[in-house]
């Protein structure tokens, strides 16, 4: 009986067998027939597009360049070297036309080039043309709850279809970090391609966070408290790092923003003979028109303040003295002014920033020099209600820390009240971990603060580093570094304060607007000069 089964379930098995293999000769003729299909399909696409190219060439009579910046109207670093970037092409290349295409709605091109003006002070020598995107929703980040690294970079693939059958360059240049759209311009437009990257999509560093399960903001309690979720999570973020340096690799001419970004897309693009820095333009003329002014030392600001006590009746004390009273401790006795400049993102870690200065303040105690002479402002803008909430929060935070009243948060304030709190300021604070580049780091340097730089990424590579041999900040990367690095700065001399602060503004000039715009060119010199062939 036994036996009997036993025949009987191979029979079976067999007859499955047979039926699976008589199934596997269709599916793989269905599967080539259909391979073949998509094939011909893109190769007639492809017909299609280049013969727009060449039907758009002959009219014009040149090559075109087109810039990917569905965001050129907004008012960031990124936008800056979007309209340095054009400036420079346009001046070099007098034969080429030039388009730019954007999702902005609500605005045309005057009043885009007349933003560009009076945010940066960038007028171009000669006409662009704005191809307007109607579905940049696409790529906005709350259009993806979930999912949402790959929700965009699906967005993008269709923003950048859009923009490719409004018009076909010659040249495509990605300014914005789409990588996603490099082989859809490459392989069905036929154009050449080239990449500025600000800040990879993907990088080995959030790998390990979520891997060593660290709750960060773009790593959520849920998924770190989880091993499932996380090792769920770590493979997610494999497939897309590896999709996505197979995209990045299609560009012609990758370059990036900083030494710490540049470590990243040769680990994920594996293209080093393709890819170099090069530095964005920061605006620091402003800061740099205002002359660096030596400190009084202590001596002279009591004979200030003796004198200033002789003029007021009844003797009151003045406020900001430092406490008044004859010598003691190092350093000076004015009052400093720690300063932080940064939109209220999550990843500006502005807890940090106030955590560390409670604990300065109790390293300094109430003495001369102490609490009563010190104060932290956070200036920054707020994008939307989500920021307005984490600036009340925050200020929940100094309320619980007992440092409310040392503690002034100044929002969307104008430029030159941002000029006057830098160039007041002792500090320059930065917390961010792994800042891409870091313009407000730069920006500070300028103004003459001393930079107190978080430890990691283009403040610890590239901005904060020694010039010509000769120290231009200071780094730190926990609550008590950040204190006991405070404490050394406002310890110093006002002399060896002022030796540090021109060296700072000495090693900006590496980020002029010059200096870009000559390395831009330099990197893309290999692409422009086959166009005008």
């Amino acid at each position: 009986m036994a036996g009997h089964e036993h025949h009987h379930l191979s029979l079976c098995f067999c007859d499955l067998m047979r039926l699976l293999w008589s199934l596997v000769v269709p599916c793989a003729y269905l599967s080539l027939f259909l391979t073949l299909v998509l094939l011909l399909l893109l190769l007639g696409l492809r017909v299609w597009l280049q013969g727009r190219r060449k039907a758009r060439r002959t009219q014009d009579g040149g090559p075109a360049v087109a810039f990917f910046h569905p965001y050129c109207n907004a008012g960031g670093g990124g936008e800056r070297v979007l309209w340095c970037s054009l400036r420079a092409l346009m001046q070099r290349y007098p034969g080429v036309s030039f388009v730019v295409y954007t999702g902005d709605q609500g605005v045309n091109a005057e009043q885009i080039l007349e933003g560009a003006r009076q945010r940066f002070n960038i007028t171009l020598p000669r006409p662009v043309t704005f191809i307007f995107l109607r579905h940049r929703m696409l790529v906005e980040a709350n259009s993806y709850p979930h999912f949402t690294l790959l929700g965009q970079s699906a967005g993008s693939m269709f923003l950048g279809w859009e923009a490719l059958t409004a018009f076909v360059p010659d040249l495509y240049v990605d300014s914005m970090g789409y990588a996603f759209t490099l082989p859809i311009f490459r392989y069905l437009g036929g154009c050449k391609v080239a990449s500025y990257v600000h800040y990879p999509t993907v990088s080995t560093d959030m790998l390990s966070v979520v891997r060593e399960r660290n709750a960060r903001f773009n790593n959520a309690d849920l998924i770190s408290r989880n091993p499932v979720l996380s090792a769920v999570k770590v493979v997610y973020y494999c497939c897309f790092a590896l999709l996505y340096g197979l995209a990045g690799s299609c560009s012609d001419v990758i370059m990036v923003n900083s030494t710490w970004t540049l470590g990243h897309i040769l680990a994920l693009w594996r293209s080093p003979s393709r890819t170099g820095v090069v530095y964005p333009p920061c605006d620091v003329r402003a800061f740099l028109e205002i002359p660096l002014e030596e400190e009084d030392d202590e001596d002279e600001m009591d004979e200030g303040w003796e004198e200033l006590g002789q003029e007021l009746a009844g003797g009151e004390e003045v406020e900001g003295s430092g406490g008044g009273g004859g010598g003691g401790g190092g350093g000076d006795r004015k009052c400093h002014t720690i300063v932080s400049v940064g939109q209220f993102r999550p990843e500006k870690d502005h807890q940090l920033q106030i955590r560390a200065f409670r604990k300065l303040l109790d390293r300094k105690g109430d003495g001369p020099g102490g609490r009563e002479s010190l104060r932290l402002v956070l200036i920054g803008g707020c994008r939307n209600q989500e920021d307005e909430e984490r600036v009340l929060m925050l200020r929940g935070l100094c309320q619980e820390l007992g440092v409310s009243d040392r503690v002034d948060f100044k929002l969307n304030i104008p430029f030159e009240e941002l000029k006057r709190e830098l160039v007041n300021a002792t500090i320059g604070l930065h917390t961010m971990w792994n800042e891409h580049f870091g313009i407000g780091v730069v920006e500070c340097m300028a103004a003459g603060t001393i930079v107190l730089a978080h430890k990691s990424g283009g403040p610890k590579l590239d901005i904060v580093v020694p010039y010509e041999g000769r120290q231009t900040g200071f780094l730190a990367d926990s609550e008590d570094s950040y204190a006991a690095v405070m404490e050394t700065i406002l310890e110093l001399s006002p002399s060896a304060r002022l030796e540090i602060r021109r060296n700072a503004r000495e090693s900006v000039e590496r980020f002029s607007d010059q200096e870009f715009e000559a390395s831009f060119l330099a990197a893309m010199e290999s692409v422009m000069n086959k166009l005008e062939r």
